[in-house]
């Protein structure tokens, strides 16, 4: 299965707390926090039938530029946030201590 990532659009559901893409009747979500300033990113899920297309990444991609347009201290709890950063060092400035 090919699926063109860049043709998919992340939803933000405030309410829920978490950002997701939905294809074909699946759901990948990236679900957080906010308190105080700070914004944890919990777990990222992506269905195994989805996976290796980089849709994790691009919820990571709009988890983090929420982070960034709302002026919120990035805190990747989940694996795949932290590793996803270190690959990008352009979400560095978002860490605790890097402002």
């Amino acid at each position: 299965m090919q699926i063109d990532t860049d043709k998919l659009t992340v939803s933000h559901d405030e309410a829920g707390s978490r950002f997701e893409i939905e294809y074909e009747g699946l759901v990948a979500e990236l679900t957080y926090r906010v308190d105080d300033g700070r914004i944890a990113y919990l777990h990222t899920g992506v269905p195994a039938e989805l996976e290796g297309h980089g849709i994790a990444a691009r919820l990571a991609e709009a988890a983090l530029g929420y982070a960034r347009s709302e002026g919120l201290i990035a805190v990747p709890s989940c694996p795949y946030v932290r590793s996803y950063i270190e690959k990008h060092p352009e979400y560095e400035d978002l860490l605790e201590g890097r402002r």
